[in-house]
């Protein structure tokens, strides 16, 4: 009998492994090209480096080396003080994609998904066909374990090549070592500008860097001070979908409902439990495993619908507002700064946190667009600008208030460089590359806010310092020609030349007095405004400064 045409067509249907799927669809992790790929590759390493050092409390000193090999073809190396990794981790996270210990963790991390590093090493053996060499050391008394691996795409694991003891110029530490087809290019997007903004957001990182040209550049860390370690929280009601709470509840070792709602997730308590089932007409006390998905989507709707409490906070480690502007002080070359940092909020029950810092004058080129930097949990991001919420609300934003110029649906003209960063336990990402920040009204909301109030610290900088300067130039021009004006005048009025110079000294002397007022007056508005700024969001602004 013959077979129809689904039977035949079965025979073709097969399943694919993570690492086939991202072997065919580099571009959707950020190796589309080989410019962006060697970007890619550097900053998945410091983003593992930096996370490393920060679990361990030890103040970080990365360095990063490029070395060329041929036109197309670099050698990249990666090194750390971190606290180094077990040995039988090594071939996992290196050479198997989705392996790690970050994506059920709620708490402010720069990984989430367990793909970026090992996706590197999956880009350089496609592009070279080389091995990944990683070097590792947890403590002084242990030796370093030297791998050389490969990705077995078909199964996603990790193939070992060479596994052996070999002696490390660290005491902990991890190096890796990959070979790739690349481009190296300096500019806004390349590697140096990456560095130099990751350590803007990482006041407390040392960066070395070493260019495919031997030149070696030391990006000095601002502060001593550690960031405060995020704490890892619970999920919230609010923050998850259906298909997850059925699965927490199929997975869950509670023997009740009450248990499980109050003891798998926060800020739910008793009474809500109480409040919950009554209006669902369930028993507190039913067991998780006698419910079927019909009934759990009811309590999950009903959940949905309860007013919570916020989740905490003490899961997020924002920059701070007086690092974030000491590192923008140190890198950017201006003369006027302000920074400040909104209350935590929240979105679809994830918390979060803006950070804001602008940078004013200086040797900053009057002629361009305000540069923008974008950082979501500690990490540049350099692709696919017009994309991300960061960008839409600075646009939407009328920077004319704050003294700038501005084209409609563009951004503002001038001397300026404004620095955004998201903090957050779960950064909504457009796509897996993680390059922008998805449009929910409440992230720019509050992006909005936090641009407000640096911009209104730059507006009174410019009203009262930038202003009062054109003014008193006026007034030195006008100073001059005064012995012209008063030699024509005195021509015109027979009046002595003398009394006329005098009494046009005089009018020039009140005019620069009446500077003075005009820059005072702005103050007790200022006061006012920060007052009010104050109550209401149960903060105080930080006070801007400038650079001499």
């Amino acid at each position: 009998m013959a077979k129809t045409i689904a039977e035949e067509l079965a025979k073709s249907q097969q399943a694919i492994s993570v690492s086939q799927f991202f072997e065919r669809n580099r571009h959707l992790l950020g190796f589309d090209n080989p410019r962006r790929a060697l970007l890619t590759t550097i900053k998945e390493a410091v983003d593992n480096s930096l996370d490393a050092c920060q679990e361990a409390k030890v103040l970080p000193s990365i360095k990063v080396k490029i070395k060329q090999i041929s036109e197309e073809r670099y050698t990249v190396m990666v090194q750390d003080n971190g606290p180094g990794i077990v040995r039988k981790q090594i071939p996992h996270i290196f050479a198997r994609l989705l392996y790690g210990s970050k994506f059920f963790k709620l708490a402010q991390t720069r990984g989430q998904q367990g793909i970026g590093i090992s996706a590197a090493v999956l880009y350089a053996q496609l592009t070279t066909g080389k091995a990944a060499k990683i070097i590792s050391k947890i403590s002084k008394s242990k030796p370093a374990h030297y791998y050389e691996l490969r990705i077995d795409t078909k199964v996603n694991e990790p193939i070992i090549l060479t596994d052996k003891q070999i002696s490390f110029d660290q005491d902990h530490g991890t190096s890796v070592e990959l070979e790739m087809e690349a481009i190296y290019q300096k500019g806004a997007r390349g590697v140096d500008e990456y560095l130099k903004q990751t350590v803007i957001a990482n006041p407390h990182a040392e960066l070395i860097f070493t260019d495919p040209e031997g030149k070696t550049t030391t990006y000095p860390r601002a502060t001593d001070e550690l960031p405060a370690e995020p704490k890892e929280i619970k999920p919230h009601p609010h923050g998850i979908e259906l298909g997850i709470f059925i699965s927490m509840l199929e997975l869950t070792k509670s023997k009740t409902l009450s248990a499980f709602l109050t003891r798998d997730f926060i800020r739910v308590s008793s009474a809500t439990v109480k409040k919950v089932c009554a209006a669902i007409d369930i028993k507190p006390a039913t067991k998780p495993k006698e419910i079927d998905r019909e009934l759990a989507e009811k309590i999950y709707k009903e959940i949905q619908s309860t007013k919570l409490i916020a989740p905490p906070t003490n899961c997020l480690s924002p920059i701070g507002e007086d690092a974030l502007q000491k590192s923008f002080e140190k890198e950017v070359p201006a003369e006027f700064f302000a920074s400040t940092i909104r209350p935590a909020a929240v979105y679809r029950g994830n918390p979060f946190q803006i950070e804001a810092s602008v940078a004013y004058g200086g040797q900053l080129s009057m002629e361009d667009s305000l540069k923008l930097l974008r950082f979501a949990n500690r990490v540049p991001l350099q692709y696919q600008q017009s994309a991300c919420a960061i960008t839409k609300s600075v646009i939407e934003t009328n920077w004319r208030n704050y003294g700038l110029s501005q084209s409609k649906g563009a951004l503002p003209s001038g001397p300026v460089v404004l620095a955004i960063h998201m903090a957050s336990v779960w950064v909504p990402f457009t796509s897996e590359s993680k390059e922008a920040v998805a449009h929910y009204p409440e992230i720019i909301k509050q992006i909005k806010l936090a641009i407000q109030e640096v911009g209104r610290k730059l507006a009174s900088y410019i009203r009262r310092t930038v202003r009062v300067k054109e003014q008193k130039e006026r007034l030195d021009l006008f100073e001059k020609y005064i012995p012209e004006i008063s030699t024509s005048v005195s021509k015109l009025t027979k009046e002595k030349r003398d009394t006329i110079t005098a009494k046009l000294n005089k009018t020039l002397k009140r005019s620069l007095k009446e500077l003075i007022p005009e820059e005072e007056e702005e103050k007790p508005k200022k006061k006012k405004t920060v007052k009010k700024k104050t109550k209401k969001d149960g903060k105080k602004e930080k006070q801007t400064t400038l650079k001499s």
